[in-house]
Protein backbone atom coordinates (compact mmCIF):
# COMPACT_ATOMS: atom_id res chain seq x y z
CA UNK A 1 0.00 0.00 0.00
CA UNK A 2 1.20 3.50 -0.89
CA UNK A 3 0.32 6.76 0.80
CA UNK A 4 0.74 9.78 -1.48
CA UNK A 5 0.40 13.17 0.20
CA UNK A 6 0.27 16.49 -1.58
CA UNK A 7 0.96 19.52 0.59
CA UNK A 8 -1.01 22.73 0.19
CA UNK A 9 -3.58 25.00 1.75
CA UNK A 10 -7.34 24.41 1.52
CA UNK A 11 -8.48 25.00 -2.03
CA UNK A 12 -10.61 27.92 -3.01
CA UNK A 13 -8.58 31.02 -2.23
CA UNK A 14 -5.29 29.10 -2.41
CA UNK A 15 -5.92 26.80 -5.38
CA UNK A 16 -3.87 28.81 -7.89
CA UNK A 17 -0.94 29.66 -5.65
CA UNK A 18 2.64 28.39 -5.81
CA UNK A 19 2.24 26.79 -2.39
CA UNK A 20 -0.42 24.37 -3.68
CA UNK A 21 1.71 22.40 -6.13
CA UNK A 22 1.34 19.26 -4.00
CA UNK A 23 -2.45 19.49 -4.12
CA UNK A 24 -2.29 20.09 -7.87
CA UNK A 25 -0.39 16.82 -8.41
CA UNK A 26 -2.93 14.91 -6.30
CA UNK A 27 -5.72 16.47 -8.39
CA UNK A 28 -4.00 15.42 -11.64
CA UNK A 29 -3.45 11.85 -10.43
CA UNK A 30 -7.09 11.66 -9.34
CA UNK A 31 -8.20 12.93 -12.76
CA UNK A 32 -6.03 10.35 -14.53
CA UNK A 33 -7.57 7.50 -12.53
CA UNK A 34 -11.12 8.84 -12.61
CA UNK A 35 -11.53 9.35 -8.87
CA UNK A 36 -12.38 12.28 -6.61
CA UNK A 37 -10.40 13.20 -3.52
CA UNK A 38 -13.41 14.12 -1.42
CA UNK A 39 -13.72 11.73 1.54
CA UNK A 40 -12.83 13.19 4.95
CA UNK A 41 -10.61 11.64 7.59
CA UNK A 42 -7.94 12.89 10.01
CA UNK A 43 -8.28 16.56 8.96
CA UNK A 44 -7.66 15.62 5.35
CA UNK A 45 -9.42 14.86 2.10
CA UNK A 46 -8.56 11.48 0.64
CA UNK A 47 -9.38 8.85 -1.96
CA UNK A 48 -7.99 5.45 -2.79
CA UNK A 49 -7.64 3.32 -5.89
CA UNK A 50 -5.76 0.23 -7.02
CA UNK A 51 -2.81 0.55 -9.40
CA UNK A 52 -0.71 -2.42 -10.55
CA UNK A 53 -2.30 -4.51 -7.81
CA UNK A 54 -1.34 -2.04 -5.04
CA UNK A 55 -3.74 0.09 -3.03
CA UNK A 56 -2.84 3.78 -3.33
CA UNK A 57 -4.25 6.37 -0.91
CA UNK A 58 -4.15 10.02 -2.03
CA UNK A 59 -4.30 12.68 0.70
CA UNK A 60 -4.64 16.47 0.78
CA UNK A 61 -4.26 17.71 4.40
CA UNK A 62 -6.81 20.43 5.24
CA UNK A 63 -4.95 21.78 8.28
CA UNK A 64 -3.16 24.56 6.38
CA UNK A 65 0.45 24.03 5.40
CA UNK A 66 2.22 24.54 8.72
CA UNK A 67 0.22 21.80 10.48
CA UNK A 68 0.29 19.21 7.66
CA UNK A 69 2.21 16.72 9.79
CA UNK A 70 -0.76 16.06 12.08
CA UNK A 71 -2.82 14.72 9.17
CA UNK A 72 0.08 12.82 7.58
CA UNK A 73 1.00 11.04 10.82
CA UNK A 74 -2.62 10.02 11.43
CA UNK A 75 -2.83 8.43 7.95
CA UNK A 76 0.59 6.74 8.30
CA UNK A 77 -0.39 5.26 11.66
CA UNK A 78 -3.88 4.20 10.58
CA UNK A 79 -2.72 2.42 7.42
CA UNK A 80 0.61 1.26 8.94
CA UNK A 81 2.50 2.73 5.99
CA UNK A 82 6.13 1.69 5.56
CA UNK A 83 8.54 4.64 5.17
CA UNK A 84 9.49 3.69 1.62
CA UNK A 85 5.83 3.62 0.55
CA UNK A 86 5.07 7.16 1.69
CA UNK A 87 5.63 9.96 -0.79
CA UNK A 88 5.13 13.65 0.00
CA UNK A 89 4.82 16.17 -2.84
CA UNK A 90 5.42 19.87 -2.26
CA UNK A 91 6.65 23.17 -3.72
CA UNK A 92 10.31 24.22 -3.56
CA UNK A 93 11.66 27.77 -3.95
CA UNK A 94 15.17 26.42 -4.65
CA UNK A 95 14.10 24.85 -7.95
CA UNK A 96 13.15 26.83 -11.03
CA UNK A 97 9.47 26.80 -12.04
CA UNK A 98 8.71 23.69 -14.08
CA UNK A 99 11.58 21.65 -12.60
CA UNK A 100 11.12 18.75 -10.22
CA UNK A 101 13.40 16.74 -7.95
CA UNK A 102 12.71 13.22 -6.69
CA UNK A 103 14.48 12.13 -3.49
CA UNK A 104 14.56 9.07 -1.24
CA UNK A 105 14.97 11.19 1.87
CA UNK A 106 16.15 14.58 3.06
CA UNK A 107 15.64 17.49 5.36
CA UNK A 108 12.74 19.92 5.21
CA UNK A 109 14.91 22.78 4.00
CA UNK A 110 12.98 26.01 4.50
CA UNK A 111 9.57 24.42 3.84
CA UNK A 112 7.30 24.71 6.89
CA UNK A 113 4.90 22.03 5.68
CA UNK A 114 7.72 19.50 5.42
CA UNK A 115 9.06 20.61 8.81
CA UNK A 116 5.65 19.75 10.26
CA UNK A 117 5.57 16.36 8.51
CA UNK A 118 9.09 15.41 9.63
CA UNK A 119 8.49 16.61 13.20
CA UNK A 120 5.22 14.67 13.44
CA UNK A 121 6.62 11.46 11.96
CA UNK A 122 9.94 11.66 13.82
CA UNK A 123 11.97 10.70 10.73
CA UNK A 124 12.94 12.17 7.36
CA UNK A 125 13.89 9.06 5.39
CA UNK A 126 10.85 8.80 3.12
CA UNK A 127 10.44 9.62 -0.58
CA UNK A 128 9.41 13.06 -1.72
CA UNK A 129 8.90 14.97 -4.95
CA UNK A 130 9.69 18.68 -4.93
CA UNK A 131 8.19 20.98 -7.56
CA UNK A 132 10.04 24.16 -8.44
CA UNK A 133 8.33 27.49 -7.93
CA UNK A 134 11.44 29.70 -7.99
CA UNK A 135 12.49 32.41 -5.58
CA UNK A 136 10.75 35.76 -5.28
CA UNK A 137 12.18 38.47 -7.52
CA UNK A 138 14.16 41.28 -5.89
CA UNK A 139 14.11 39.50 -2.51
CA UNK A 140 10.44 40.35 -2.11
CA UNK A 141 8.36 38.85 0.65
CA UNK A 142 8.47 35.02 0.61
CA UNK A 143 4.95 34.63 2.01
CA UNK A 144 3.50 36.83 -0.74
CA UNK A 145 5.49 34.82 -3.27
CA UNK A 146 4.18 31.40 -2.21
CA UNK A 147 0.52 32.31 -1.61
CA UNK A 148 0.19 35.31 -3.91
CA UNK A 149 -1.19 35.82 -7.41
CA UNK A 150 0.33 33.78 -10.23
CA UNK A 151 0.10 35.06 -13.81
CA UNK A 152 -1.41 32.78 -16.48
CA UNK A 153 2.00 32.53 -18.17
CA UNK A 154 3.70 31.41 -14.97
CA UNK A 155 0.80 29.08 -14.16
CA UNK A 156 1.49 27.26 -17.45
CA UNK A 157 5.14 26.81 -16.47
CA UNK A 158 4.15 25.56 -13.02
CA UNK A 159 1.75 23.09 -14.66
CA UNK A 160 4.75 21.61 -16.51
CA UNK A 161 6.27 20.79 -13.13
CA UNK A 162 2.98 19.37 -11.88
CA UNK A 163 2.75 17.09 -14.92
CA UNK A 164 6.37 15.94 -14.53
CA UNK A 165 5.73 15.24 -10.84
CA UNK A 166 2.62 13.22 -11.73
CA UNK A 167 4.66 11.09 -14.15
CA UNK A 168 7.48 10.72 -11.61
CA UNK A 169 4.94 9.60 -9.02
CA UNK A 170 3.48 6.97 -11.37
CA UNK A 171 7.03 5.76 -12.05
CA UNK A 172 7.69 5.58 -8.28
CA UNK A 173 4.61 3.42 -7.68
CA UNK A 174 5.30 1.27 -10.76
CA UNK A 175 9.06 0.72 -10.52
CA UNK A 176 10.37 2.21 -7.27
CA UNK A 177 12.04 5.39 -6.12
CA UNK A 178 15.42 4.68 -7.77
CA UNK A 179 13.79 4.33 -11.17
CA UNK A 180 11.82 7.54 -10.64
CA UNK A 181 14.96 9.41 -9.57
CA UNK A 182 16.96 8.11 -12.55
CA UNK A 183 14.25 9.02 -15.02
CA UNK A 184 13.09 12.40 -13.69
CA UNK A 185 15.94 14.15 -11.91
CA UNK A 186 17.75 16.69 -14.09
CA UNK A 187 21.18 16.10 -12.59
CA UNK A 188 22.86 13.09 -11.05
CA UNK A 189 22.24 13.34 -7.31
CA UNK A 190 24.95 12.38 -4.89
CA UNK A 191 23.21 11.14 -1.77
Amino acid sequence: MYLIVGLGNPEGDYSKTRHNMGFNVINEIAKEFGIEVNRKKFDGLYADYTFNGEKVVLVKPQTFMNLSGNCVKAFVDYYKIEKEKLCVIYDDIDLEPGEIRVRKKGSSGSHNGMKSVINSLGYEDFPRIRIGIGKPKNNSDLIKHVIGYVSDEELNTLKEGVNKAKEALIEFISNGIDSSMNKYNLKVDKE
